[in-house]
């Protein structure tokens, strides 16, 4: 059952819904370009001079010859997925993960029932469906505004916050997946899977040997709060759209990047963040090409999220009836960052809560201390979208009352785990480090999570 707080503070209640504890900012790593290998000319062999292209350009491939069959290979998109053995790699750590986690749920049912006098554990849909799942499950069963008055019992339970798309996928999964927490995490293990094998193929692109990616994939399933990837949550749906948009948009191709980012849009407000971090992309790039072809495209994500509002609007008279749903539910009105700064301080060191709930501020602090390290250092490594990216969020999830959700955020900032694994190929023995820190507050939060308290 959730944690109680006998203590609460005069100014706000205790209802928060934030994520937990994380490394010290003290293991970021420096995050360099991207880089490519070179080889040298063989002796006696004439040099031809390359135009410099901008960093975040990748080499325009070859025109078509009467040589290759004078046909245009199809688009990315179009083309079947094929997994090398990195892929394989990467799936396998991915499937012994989820059956750890799924161990770590099995063994917190027996140890810490619902009930202490217990004899037998508590359902596993239970043990795994807590917090934000509950919202989820309402929306995609019985929609936003139910007829039945007995569908949303609470008077104001803010379901209007939380974005449509997991729960459009999660209802459309349970069409064949009859029990609802099951589809749920039938949908979080299959978009997982697509989010770790994006990651590996994003690291690719900025470490030095392919096989380097896995790591990259290794510290994100193995981040504090790696839980939420496994169960009826959105990171992993977002994860699974966002980064094989910034693929796409890496690869120039923008019709691609910019459905992805679409759909990303559709399930978390985060997927704007993609959209500006494409623009910047987008920018950038289209002043080496020398043409904005493209760029039509990056209009279509922002479709979702104005369509959710006006059927908000039609609904409650309310275009931002999400965000003023965020507000009343977890106090997301707008601070000053000193304030915001300051109240989360209060309220991990000034005694004023329990220490469970203390301890979760706390993380918050030191989860913001690492986005801010993070973005210093794409800035200096001059990755302006990625650096844009992650600024957004910080800037979102940092004026409100008070930090909330930002650990958690930490799973949607693809660059961070990749520039950990670049700056561990350096120093190998930060990376026994490194694991020796995070793996054990991953099971401690997955613990805390499955034991029905705030954990995020």
């Amino acid at each position: 059952m959730a944690l109680t707080n006998p203590t609460p503070s005069p100014a706000r209640p205790t209802v928060p819904d934030a994520p937990t504890a994380l490394a010290s900012p003290d293991t970021l790593t420096t995050l360099a370009s991207p880089h490519t290998a070179t080889t040298p000319a063989p002796p006696h062999t004439a040099t031809t001079s390359v135009r410099p292209t901008a960093p975040d350009t990748p080499p325009t491939p070859a025109a078509p010859t009467a040589l290759s069959g004078g046909s245009t290979p199809p688009p990315a998109w179009r083309r079947p997925p094929r997994l090398d053995a990195v892929d394989r790699d990467v799936l396998t750590l991915y499937l012994f993960t989820r059956v750890a986690l799924a161990l770590v749920a099995y063994c917190t049912a027996w140890l810490f029932p619902r009930s202490p006098e217990a004899h037998s554990p508590g359902l596993f849909t239970e043990v795994v469906g807590q917090w934000d799942w509950s919202h989820y499950l309402h929306i995609a069963r019985d929609g936003y505004f139910p007829d039945d008055p007995a569908a949303r019992p609470a008077e104001r339970d803010n379901r209007e916050a939380f974005f449509p798309g997991f729960p459009l996928v999660l209802r459309a999964v349970h069409l064949v997946v009859p029990e609802w927490t099951a589809a749920g995490l039938l949908v979080s293990l299959v978009t997982g899977a697509v989010a770790v094998l994006a990651l590996a193929r994003i690291a690719r692109l900025h470490l030095p040997r392919a096989a380097d990616a896995r790591r990259a994939a290794l510290l994100l399933l193995v981040s504090p709060c790696a839980v939420f990837l496994a169960v009826g949550y959105t990171e992993s749906l977002f994860l699974a759209l966002a980064l094989p948009a910034w693929l796409a948009a890496r690869r120039q191709d923008w019709r691609a990047a910019a459905l992805l980012a679409a759909g990303a849009t559709t399930v978390r407000v985060s997927g704007l963040f993609l959209v500006a971090a494409l623009v910047v992309h987008f920018a950038l790039t289209a002043r080496a090409r020398g043409t904005l072809r493209g760029l039509p495209w990056l209009a279509v994500p922002a479709l979702p999220p104005l369509l959710y509002s006006w059927y908000l609007y039609a609904r409650t008279g309310d275009w931002m009836a999400w965000k003023h749903a965020q507000e009343r539910g977890w106090y997301r009105e707008f601070h000053a960052p000193w304030e915001a700064w300051g109240t989360t301080w209060d309220a991990a060191f000034g005694h004023g809560y329990t220490t469970p709930y203390a301890l979760m501020w706390q993380a918050e602090l030191v989860a913001m201390a690492v986005g801010l390290v993070t973005v210093a250092l794409l800035a200096r490594a001059r990755r302006w979208p990625e650096a844009c990216y992650i600024a957004l969020s910080l800037w979102a999830l940092g004026t409100s009352y008070w930090y909330m959700s930002i650990p958690r955020a930490t799973l949607l900032w693809w660059p961070l785990w990749i520039g950990i694994a670049s700056w561990t190929l350096r120093r190998p023995r930060w990376l026994a480090a490194w694991l020796c820190l995070s793996a054990p507050l991953s099971i401690v939060l997955a613990v805390t999570f499955f034991s029905g308290r705030w954990a995020g």
